[in-house]
């Protein structure tokens, strides 16, 4: 079992940036993949970005493809966003989360075993 906890959320204004960080405990990042969700009120969990096979492979979504960046350290056992560009409609609670073995696509949350509790991302226009 792994926990997982998020911080480096808040308010920027539209271009800054922000990197939040996932780091878990009890046990370690499996060698699978993670991901980062978010999810903006009144609507469902969507995709940000994954990082596969011990940091070898990363996918991202389109709308943050060119801003968002997904990186992992293990020996500290941490996951990280940066976001740089940040806009509006970025605005959403983040979510990490940790896959215990291989999926197809890994860019849906029914594909994911553990999840961190959520940071919240507000970006002013």
């Amino acid at each position: 079992q792994v926990q997982l906890v998020e911080s480096g959320g808040g308010l920027v204004q539209a271009g800054g940036s922000l990197r939040l960080s996932c780091a878990a405990s009890i046990s370690t990042f499996s060698d699978y993949g993670q991901a980062w969700f978010r999810q903006a009120p009144g609507k469902e969990r969507e995709f940000v970005a994954a990082i596969r096979w011990n940091a070898v492979n990363t996918i991202y979504a389109d709308s943050v493809k060119g801003r968002f960046t997904i990186s992992s350290d293990t020996a500290q056992n941490t996951l990280y966003l940066q976001m740089n560009s940040l806009k509006p409609e970025d605005t959403a609670i983040y979510y990490c989360a940790d896959a215990m073995r291989a999926r197809y696509t890994y860019t849906k949350p029914s594909e994911y075993d553990y999840w961190g509790q959520g940071a919240q991302v507000t970006v002013s226009s």
